[in-house]
C-alpha cells in the first residue's frame, strides 16, 4: 500500500486556500453565468428583432430590381443572408438549451407564436427566423457566433487565467504567513542538535516579532546555561580528583597492608571512573560533519587502544570491520560511543573464567551500518533494557559485580539520537549479550560528490 504523502505547513495552506479559491471562483463563474442569461438573452432577441425589421422594410420600400443588391450588401456587412420560406423546407428545431429557448421566447411575444425559429433549415446550419411579407415567405439567418453566448473556449481561457492568477496569489500569501515559522522550525532544529543558530529577525507582525524575540532569549539562556555547567563540572572534576590524587599518594606512603592498599585504590579508582562519566554525560555532542566519516578508519584505530587495555585484565577482543564505510558522525563522537560499550562488556560481561571474551563486528546491512560489541556474560533480562537506557541505571546482581555511575549506555544512546542511529541491547546466541548500533548509511558516492563541492 502506498504510504500517505506527508504535507508540511506551506503545502497543506497552500492546498486549503487553494481549494477556498477554486470553490469561489467556481461559484462566481455560476452567479455570473445566470446574471447573464436573461439580460444577454433579451439583448440578442432584440438585435435580432430589429434586424427582421429593418430586413423586412428595406424589401418592402425597395425596389425589385434592386432587392438582389440590397440582400447581397446586408449577407457581406452585416452577416444576414434572406432566403425565400418554402413549404418544402426542413427545419431543424432548437436544441433544448435555457438560453437559446430565451431568445426565441422574446422573439415570438413580438412577431406572434406563429413565427417559427429553426436551427438549421435543409441542413444549413444558423439561426433562422421566418418573417413574411404580404402574401410571401422568408427566413431571415443569423450566423450563431454573432447571438450565441460567449463561446466556451474563450471561457476557459479566462478561467484558466483566474485560475493561475489564484494560484499565485495563494502561493505567495501563503509563503508570506510561513516563511517566519519555516524560519523559526530550523533554528529550533539547529539549537536540538546543540548548535547555536543565528538570532531570528524580530521584526514584522507583532505575534511574530514577539516569538522571535522570545526564542532568541530562550537560544541565549540555553547557550549559558550550557556554558555554565561546564564551567561547574571542570571545577568540580579538579576539586574531586586532586584530592583523590593525594589520597592515592598518602596510602602508598603509609603502613597498611597490601590488601588493603590495593581495595582502597580500587575505590578511588571507581570514584575516578564514576567522575569521568559525570563527565561525559555532560558533554554534548560534536557537530555532524558536513562530510562522512571513514568509520571504518576510526574503529580501526579505535581497535588498537581498546584490544591492548582489555588484555590488560586478562580478556581479549577480536574485531570484524569492514573497509570504506562511512557515515555522518564526527570521529570523537563515534569513538565516544563504541568505548563505552566496550567498556561496559568489560566491566560486566566476564564470562565463566572471570575474563572478558568480547567480539566488535561491524558490516553494512542494507542502508545503514550495522556495529555490534558482544560479550559471554550472563546477559541482561529483556525487562531491564529500557531501565538500563535511563541514566544513573545499573544492573541487578547478575551484572553487578562492579560499581558504576550507570551512565555508559545512556551516554551512548543520547549521542546516538544526535545522528539518527540507534541502540539495541539483544541477547546472544550460545549465551551473553550483544550490544547493537545502527547508522544511516553514506554512499561513497554522495560522500566524493561532497568533497567536490567543498
Amino acid at each position: 500500500m502506498a504510504s500517505r504523502i506527508r504535507l508540511g505547513l506551506f503545502g497543506r495552506t497552500f492546498l486549503l486556500l487553494a481549494a477556498l479559491m477554486l470553490v469561489s471562483l467556481g461559484a462566481w463563474l455560476q452567479v455570473f453565468f445566470s446574471m447573464e442569461l436573461g439580460p444577454r438573452a433579451n439583448q440578442m432577441a432584440q438585435r435580432v428583432i430589429t434586424a427582421v425589421n429593418i430586413t423586412r422594410t428595406a424589401l418592402v420600400y425597395s425596389q425589385a430590381d434592386e432587392r438582389s443588391k440590397l440582400l447581397l450588401d446586408l449577407a457581406t456587412n452585416e452577416g444576414i443572408q434572406v432566403y425565400p420560406r418554402e413549404v418544402t423546407d426542413f427545419a431543424e428545431p432548437l436544441p433544448h438549451d435555457d438560453y437559446w429557448q430565451r431568445v426565441a421566447d422574446h422573439i415570438r411575444s413580438r412577431f406572434g407564436p406563429e413565427t417559427q425559429i429553426s436551427w438549421g433549415v435543409n441542413q444549413v446550419p444558423g439561426f433562422w427566423v421566418s418573417f413574411q411579407i404580404d402574401h410571401d415567405l422568408y427566413w431571415l439567418v443569423f450566423e450563431r457566433e454573432q447571438i450565441g453566448l460567449t463561446g466556451g473556449i474563450e471561457w476557459l481561457g479566462w478561467g484558466a487565467t483566474a485560475l493561475l492568477l489564484s494560484l499565485v496569489g495563494a502561493a505567495v500569501s501563503v509563503g508570506f504567513v510561513n516563511r517566519p515559522l519555516s524560519r523559526l522550525a530550523k533554528a529550533a532544529q539547529i539549537l536540538s542538535r546543540g548548535e547555536t543558530p543565528a538570532p531570528l529577525p524580530e521584526n514584522g507582525p507583532a505575534e511574530i516579532r514577539d516569538l522571535n524575540a522570545s526564542f532568541n532569549r530562550m537560544a541565549k539562556d540555553i547557550r549559558q546555561t550550557e556554558a555554565d555547567r561546564e564551567l561547574m563540572l571542570a571545577g568540580i572534576s579538579h576539586d574531586l580528583r586532586t584530592p583523590l590524587a593525594r589520597m592515592r599518594l598518602e596510602i602508598e606512603m603509609s603502613g597498611v597492608s597490601e590488601d588493603a592498599r590495593q581495595a582502597i585504590d580500587e575505590d578511588l579508582a571507581q570514584i575516578d571512573h564514576s567522575i569521568g562519566q559525570l563527565m561525559e554525560y555532560a558533554r554534548p555532542a560534536g557537530t555532524l560533519p558536513q562530510m562522512a566519516t571513514d568509520i571504518s578508519s576510526v574503529l580501526t584505530e579505535l581497535l588498537e587502544r581498546e584490544r591492548s587495555h582489555t588484555a590488560s585484565t586478562g580478556g581479549e577482543l577480536e574485531a570484524f570491520i569492514t573497509p570504506g564505510l562511512r557515515a555522518r558522525i564526527t570521529a570523537l563522537d563515534l569513538k565516544r560511543i563504541v568505548s563505552n560499550l566496550i567498556e561496559n562488556a568489560r566491566r560486566y560481561g566476564r564470562s565463566g573464567d572471570g575474563q572478558a571474551h568480547l567480539v566488535m563486528a561491524v558490516q553494512p546491512e542494507g542502508n545503514i551500518i550495522a556495529i555490534e560489541v558482544s560479550d559471554r556474560g550472563p546477559g541482561i533480562a529483556s525487562d531491564d533494557v529500557e531501565r538500563l537506557l535511563r541514566p544513573f541505571s545499573r544492573g541487578e546482581a547478575a551484572r553487578t559485580g562492579v560499581s558504576g555511575a550507570g551512565l555508559g549506555l545512556a551516554i551512548v544512546e543520547r549521542l546516538l539520537k544526535h545522528v539518527g542511529g540507534s541502540l539495541k541491547m539483544m541477547p546472544r546466541q550460545g549465551g551473553g549479550l550483544t550490544a547493537r548500533i545502527e547508522l544511516p548509511k553514506t554512499k561513497i558516492r554522495n560522500y566524493q560528490l561532497d568533497s567536490e563541492n567543498q
